[in-house]
């Protein structure tokens, strides 16, 4: 599925079933380096004025980020929507629609104080009433929420105080409540939008952002915004430059590198390694990016079910496979090889897990043995019983091919066959609930490790009836459960740490991941565009990009 924060599909792949993807919000400095002559640094006093033509290569199953969990979501909604908190690159978190807030001794009442004088763009006023609209409109059941829900998992009711004082009541202690709150998936909408059908609002989303999008998404072309000129409480203090933006949607990798490198566009994301190659080559265009933080891109086992039931025949499957010699081949260095379930850059990472990730295949070779996997067919795959060693690979976009045939070659020597299962999308999402498959592959971007949470607690395992939901691996360990539950009443930031340090060792110690790579967000620009940053989830952010004359 794609990259967002419910769950992301390898690379850029198009979401099935409108289910794909990743996770969370800042501002920060690009990490990668210009093209030819260019800088991947904004340069000179930003210009007012000017659209950007952005090209990007997965479009939202729905725009509104209170149902949908995409990354694609996120970026779409973000230029609309803001939210009550702000939270910078390196974790902290700041006013924004609030300008305070104050918890309560036992951690279930928040009290925040609402900024004065903000509207949304159709006059309706920003105050508590729609605070409350929008938090208790996103733990509607009707509103089918696939990610924003899980994040206000402890709310429990919301009572505006008076029109600029919000109270939050949780139903037990949340750590993590300020962090989501600062996430598009929580930013705030008109309360006028919210009494309609839910399925309205996956067109068209109204906020207090540095843009307004009066047409809304229309699905397989993008979606147009203009400036905000109101918008003088965003977290740089002025309005957007742009007088717009125009966001196209072209899946197709070459067609997006095409649009930019003839100039029928201003900029383009997640371009492939092939292209990132060429705009670093090109002194017309200049490469922006941002390691993503959270999640890893992995490949997940139904620990549930089927041959990886057993951790010994999963730890064989981390060990037999040479994850880093797979990602250096096929990304030409441009992805850092997976060093545990978390990226190395998400604050909370702990790098104790990193060495149990080494390559092993000689153990790999006795752990199977040991499970009683000693049989050989013919054809040279193990067996057990007489049935042989097989794990379906669930999947739907041809993103994830040449990946899947090289993971699936270095299993062939192990003697372990893998089935690709390519389906289409209702299919997909049926056995995903289902629990009909033995490998499915996702990465989830997030601002910090509470994101295992989301991945590994067993409330999120996807069912039918669940609905759709995070923890693909169908992990269920009490063990973990305790940690989490730590985590959500830690006291302080160093014992919330701490509890997810614990779990990043517990998962590792039940394989219950087989991390591969860590993702980096990355848009490509002509030299005319400037100002590119990064939310802290890696999407860019599109408040601060500036058209140079």
């Amino acid at each position: 599925m794609d990259s967002g924060n419910w769950f992301r599909r390898h690379r850029s792949a198009a979401t099935a079933a409108g289910v794909a993807a990743l996770v969370l919000g800042a501002l920060s400095g690009c990490s990668g380096g210009g093209g030819g002559g260019g800088s991947a640094a904004a340069a000179g006093t930003p210009r007012d004025g000017g659209t950007l033509h952005l090209a990007v290569a997965t479009q939202p199953d729905c725009l509104d980020p209170h149902q949908s969990p995409t990354q694609a979501a996120r970026l779409f909604a973000r230029p609309i929507l803001d939210s009550l908190v702000y939270q910078d690159q390196k974790g902290a978190l700041h006013p924004w629609l609030a300008t305070s807030w104050q918890a309560s001794p036992d951690g279930l009442r928040y009290t925040f104080q609402l900024r004065d004088g903000v509207s949304f763009t159709d006059g309706a006023p920003f105050d508590a009433a729609a605070v409350v609209a929008n938090l208790d409109q996103v733990v509607a059941p009707a509103t089918k929420s696939m990610l924003a829900a899980s994040l206000l998992a402890a709310y429990a009711s919301s009572r505006a105080v008076d029109p600029h004082t919000v109270e939050i009541t949780l139903k037990s202690p949340d750590s993590g409540l300020l962090g989501a709150l600062a996430t598009p998936n929580l930013g705030i909408e008109s309360p006028r939008t919210l009494t309609g059908a839910p399925s309205a609002l996956c067109t068209r989303i109204v906020g207090t952002g540095p843009f307004r999008s009066d047409g809304g998404f229309v699905s397989q072309k993008g979606i147009d915004y203009t400036r905000n000129t109101a918008d003088t409480w965003s977290p740089t203090g002025s309005p957007a430059h742009l007088d717009g933006v125009s966001l196209s949607v072209v899946p197709d990798d070459s067609a997006r590198s095409g649009a930019l490198t003839s100039g029928q566009v201003d900029a383009a994301t997640a371009l492939s390694p092939v292209g990132l190659r060429t705009v670093k080559s090109d002194p017309a265009l200049t490469l922006y990016q941002e390691p993503y933080p959270g999640a890893n891109y992995a490949y997940w086992p139904n620990t549930a079910g089927g041959p990886f039931a057993d951790p010994a025949v999963r730890q064989a499957f981390r060990e037999g496979i040479d994850w880093p010699a797979i990602v250096n081949s096929l990304y030409f260095g441009l992805y850092p090889a997976a060093a545990g379930p978390l990226a190395t850059t998400t604050p909370g990472y702990d790098g104790s897990v990193a060495a149990a990730y080494a390559v092993n295949t000689a153990d790999a070779a006795k752990l199977l043995d040991q499970a009683g996997w000693t049989g050989r067919d013919a054809q040279g795959y193990r067996t057990k019983n007489g049935a042989r060693l097989t794990l379906r690979h669930l999947w739907s976009s041809p993103a994830i091919q040449d990946l899947a045939v090289q993971i699936q070659s270095q299993a062939k020597a192990l003697g372990i066959e893998i089935a690709e299962q390519s389906v289409d999308s209702g299919t997909y999402v049926k056995r995903l609930l289902a629990g009909d498959y033995d490998l499915i592959d996702t990465s989830f971007a997030s601002p910090d490790s509470s994101v295992l949470r989301v991945l590994f607690s067993a409330a999120n395992i996807p069912t039918p009836a669940r609905g759709i939901s995070n923890n693909m691996a169908r992990y269920d360990n009490p063990a973990a459960e305790q940690l989490f539950q730590s985590a959500l009443k830690a006291g302080t930031d160093a014992d919330r740490v701490q509890a997810y340090d614990q779990v990043q060792q517990q998962v590792t110690k039940d394989a219950a991941v087989f991390p591969i790579y860590s993702p980096v967000s990355s848009i490509a620009t002509r030299s005319t565009v400037q100002g590119i940053t990064f939310e802290v989830d890696g999407t860019p952010d599109l408040s601060t990009a500036w058209l140079a004359s």
